[in-house]
């Protein structure tokens, strides 16, 4: 008897202190975010929030909360909800993506759109979304996001007109429109691969959702910016051009192949992770040759894997310890008891868009799935959509939302633009709610 109760005190002791790692290393991770980005080794400037992620996994691991074995296991495991899979697959589009943004093809498109709005505002803050909108299902919100904020910087500059509204109707747009895909977000990924959601099944599924949340987006942007709208453009967009057809034809077909072979892979028995990483192999493998032919350094691909997402790797693996202690001491059962088994998608859906803004998109979907799991079958897969909308409409309710909102405004100090934090929660409050209703909404009629 005094055993068992030992075992229990020890049980209650572990818990406790797999909550407070967790909770401390995220309240940590997001506070070096906001305020610590950035260190310096010596000529070397690298992330602080993927180490202080790490070193929270340790400490969990160091004081018994998960032991080794148990997160080797999980680590190697077969299974579809295998981070490492996860993250080969999503960096491997990644790099597809960056690969086709550093020959042009990304500037080439933002300038045949604005062309194509001529002097008009209105017209063109109508292209910049749809422009941003296409190009994030096919590729990530990030690469997206990255890529067209310098640009959009630049022109706003030289026309002398507000950046603004087309700024933030990118950052909405490309956060939007990635729960299209499976491959728009990781935290799409996640969810998609817990719950062995295909390819197909997740489009079939949340195509109207999205396009939902994407018009009444839309809808709102434009209430709160037709005003400063009217002024006339007062510069003309550079001629578009790609210097590099060869490498861009290579990566657009390999890109193509890659999203055509996401979609067939479940009826053949391939999984993703491994298409994606055949993709970006046979990309090495093309631009190395083509690099021979013409006798010149691949410098492209080089400056894309500069660029790829390299911290992600020990951020997801460090949420995916201290969330499989949680899960380990029973922690993710007590969550789902608390939540309940009626109205899921409501819950669900508002749970993880406000859960996203406190720990972070990434995070809380890895915690979250393990509670997804433990509801009944009839309504746990409505729940993990709703995850999954939550997870990416919560990317701008406010910058801790996602990694992007913290890089974003980042990038627009530098370009002498000023977005605070709370201009940021005030537009994202305006804009994120009424979108994750309607998305929520078609959701239970798709459903």
């Amino acid at each position: 008897m005094a055993v068992t109760r030992g075992r229990a005190r020890q049980w209650e002791n572990e818990m406790v202190l797999s909550i407070l790692t967790a909770a401390i290393t995220c309240a940590a991770t997001i506070a070096s975010v906001l305020f610590f980005p950035r260190v310096k080794l010596g000529k070397v400037s690298l992330d602080l929030y993927p180490f202080i992620a790490l070193v929270g996994a340790v400490i969990t691991v160091a004081t018994g909360c998960i032991s080794p074995a148990a997160l080797w296991d999980a680590l190697t495991a077969s299974t579809s909800i295998n981070p490492i899979k996860i993250l080969l697959l999503f960096l491997s589009m990644t790099i597809l993506s960056v690969f086709l943004d550093e020959v042009g093809f990304f500037r080439y498109l933002a300038n045949k759109a604005l062309r194509l709005a001529g002097k008009s505002q209105t017209r063109m803050f109508t292209v910049v979304y749809l422009t941003v909108s296409i190009l994030t299902v096919f590729t990530s919100n990030d690469v997206i996001v990255l890529t067209f904020t310098p640009f959009l910087c630049y022109f706003a500059k030289n026309a002398h007109i507000d950046p603004k509204p087309y700024l933030i109707a990118e950052f909405v747009a490309a956060n939007t429109m990635s729960m299209t895909l499976v491959i728009g977000n990781p935290t799409n990924i996640y969810v998609a691969t817990a719950f062995g959601i295909s390819f197909p099944d997740y489009f079939l599924v949340m195509a109207l959702p999205t396009l939902a949340a994407a018009a009444v987006a839309y809808g709102v942007l434009y209430l709160l910016f037709h005003r400063s709208l009217h002024a006339p453009v007062l510069a003309t967009p550079e001629e578009p051009h790609i210097e590099d057809k060869p490498s861009l034809i290579l990566g657009l077909s390999l890109l193509l192949v890659a999203t055509i072979s996401l979609i067939v892979g479940p009826y053949v028995g391939v999984p993703m992770w491994l298409v994606a990483v055949i993709a970006v192999g046979a990309l090495f493998v093309a631009v190395l040759i083509l690099a021979l032919i013409r006798r010149r350094a691949p410098s492209a691909l080089g400056r894309t894997m500069k660029r790829a997402p390299w911290q992600l790797v020990p951020f997801v693996l460090a949420m995916f310890t201290l969330i499989l202690a949680l899960t380990t001491q029973g922690v993710t059962d007590k969550i789902a008891a608390l939540i309940g088994t009626r109205l899921t998608v409501w819950k669900y859906g508002f749970l993880s868009f406000l859960s996203a803004n406190a720990i972070n998109n990434i995070p809380m979907t890895v915690l979250y799935s393990p509670i997804v799991a433990t509801l009944p079958e009839g309504v746990r897969l409505g729940a993990a959509y709703a995850t999954v909308i939550g997870s990416n409409i919560g990317a701008y309710l406010t910058p801790i939302g996602a990694l992007a909102g913290i890089m974003w405004i980042s990038m627009l100090k530098r370009h002498d633009v000023k977005m605070g934090y709370f201009d940021f929660v005030k537009y994202g409050a305006a804009v994120s709610l009424p979108a994750l209703a309607a998305a929520l909404a078609v959701l239970l009629l798709v459903l």
